[in-house]
């Protein structure tokens, strides 16, 4: 991990910080002045430079507000965090105009100051993680005439700064289509912020998009800046914008209109330029006429609509698409790439694809790690796509070598059986059945009964450990997948999964997944 940058000229304050890090598993290295930073950054490389930078205000030698200009020229997306005296504030205030992550008051407490500088470490992984994910993806793929008419849109839009509203299923690649129209725009240079508005509880919505001040509301002990003043000068992917809450239509409506806002609990008004780009797989027209969406904003936001199709539209884009994220899953692995066969890519074309690409993506990711051998064949695709009726009227897509038999199914050893094996697919290569819905509803079996059935048998022998037998299977399946849908980045698995960081470290050790 990159270490923590701490620039102070009072040694006593690196010497806490530091220690207080390094307990927490976290590097330093530290500055006593601002042309220190300066000079290290020029000679510091990819893998030592800095994860976040915490800097004084004054400092003989330089000041800290000079020195977050100077960084953010070089490093736009570091997170820096300000320390400050309470003197100092509306300097403070002012640095996050320059880009400043946080404010840190001084004397300030330890703990407090710690669980700062680990958050500001979370935002720079998933900055990381993003940057690594629009870097190792090319130019969207497909070869199929709609996928062709996308491409053509994009084309178009490349010079303009109209707003864009982009409408499919999910899973289809609506932030991808996102990304390449600011990647191609204009604003190329800035930067690239998206949000799903669905994802957020509707009382941290507002202060995401808007930011807050400090004391605007129970644990507010900062000011913060939203989203769309981070995606000043660039783009803002507003994914979701159907979930929207009612009342925050009304304020997204204003911005939109004048690019004029107020953080909450703010009273000075805040402008930004930013291009927006929703997404939603709603039928807004629909929620408009329940009430659900403000018409002037379905049409504010409704300038240039483009519709990405589901990846059942262009099934000839799936034996392209398979092949490349093989290749894409091994590298990341760092193994061998695995073939796959001419039956096994024509089961896969009969298949339908509720998750799109994001779940053809989640299969190749599987079959890189479970497929027995280094060809794939049709018996080695998950069982969801084995057991899938290929859709009336619809013929497999041919390639050399003829149709594909369907064949039974194969599960490894160490897994339970395959009834009960579809736990771990589900949630690597198929959406889960809505609630409410009949048991195995989202890929046709019941993994509840396969999981009777494991314990059903593991009772028969007379065990007394059957609950911890099955829980550890459990939880090391669940855990290997987060990871593998991470590909390995535990903060980020354990966020899907809802649970702590420190408890999925402690799980790891506990069930040896080392």
């Amino acid at each position: 991990m990159k270490p923590i940058w701490i620039v102070d000229d009072d040694q006593s304050i690196r010497f806490v910080l530091e220690k207080a890090l390094l307990r927490e598993g976290l590097p330093t290295r530290s500055f006593t002045n601002p042309r220190e930073v300066l000079s290290a950054l020029e000679v510091a490389t990819e893998e030592d430079g800095p994860q976040i930078l915490v800097s004084d205000i004054r400092m003989p030698g330089g000041s800290g507000l000079d020195l977050l200009e100077k960084v953010k020229e070089k490093l736009p997306g570091l997170p820096v965090i300000i320390m400050t005296a309470f003197s100092d504030l509306d300097s403070a205030v002012s640095a996050f105009q320059g880009g400043a992550f946080e404010y840190l008051p001084k004397p300030f407490d330890l703990p407090k100051a710690v669980e700062l500088i680990r958050r500001a470490v979370e935002e720079s992984q998933r900055e990381e993680v993003a940057e690594e994910r629009m870097a190792a993806t090319p130019e969207m793929l497909g070869q199929a005439p709609a996928m062709q008419d996308v491409f053509r849109a994009i084309g178009r839009l490349s010079q303009s700064m109209v707003t864009v509203m982009i409408t499919g299923e999910s899973g289809s690649g609506k932030e991808l289509v996102a990304r390449a129209l600011h990647k191609h725009s204009p604003r190329a240079n800035g930067p690239f912020v998206a949000i799903n508005t669905a994802a957020i509880p509707k009382d941290l919505l507002e202060s995401e998009l808007f930011g807050h001040e400090r004391g605007a509301f129970t644990g507010a002990q900062t000011m913060r800046r939203g989203r769309f003043e981070q995606a000043d000068g660039g783009t803002l992917f507003l994914d979701e914008i159907g979930d929207m809450p009612f009342d925050l239509q009304t304020r997204l409506l204003r911005v939109l209109s004048d690019g004029n806002f107020y953080r909450v609990g703010g009273h000075n008004a805040v402008k930004t330029n930013v291009r927006v780009i929703a997404a939603t797989h709603q039928d807004l027209e629909q929620r408009v006429k329940e009430g659900g969406f403000r018409e002037d904003l379905f049409h504010r936001l409704n300038v240039i609509r483009l519709r990405l199709p589901a990846l059942r539209e262009r099934r000839e884009d799936v034996f392209m698409l398979t092949r490349h994220f093989l290749q894409q899953s091994a590298k990341q692995l760092g193994v061998e790439p695995k073939r796959i066969s001419d039956a096994a890519l024509q089961q896969l074309s009969t298949f339908s694809f509720p998750g799109n690409v994001r779940q053809l993506e989640n299969i190749c990711h599987w079959l890189t790690v479970m497929a027995p051998a280094q060809v794939i064949e049709a018996k080695d695709l998950p069982p969801e796509v084995l057991g899938a009726v290929p859709e009336p009227g619809r013929a497999p897509v041919l390639v050399e070598g003829g149709t594909a038999p369907q064949r039974p199914l194969s599960v490894p050893a160490e897994l339970p059986r395959a009834a009960a094996a579809d736990v771990l697919h589900a949630g690597a290569a198929a959406p889960l059945a809505e609630a409410g819905s009949p048991p195995g509803a989202a890929n046709g079996s019941s993994w509840e009964s396969g999981l009777e059935a494991e314990a059903m048998a593991l009772l028969a022998t007379g065990r007394s450990d059957v609950w911890d037998v099955l829980t550890r299977r459990f939880e090391s399946k669940l855990i290997q997948t987060a990871l593998l849908n991470t590909r390995g980045r535990r903060i980020e698995a354990a966020q899907k999964l809802g649970i702590g960081r420190n408890t999925i470290t402690r799980k790891i050790q506990e069930l040896n997944l080392e």
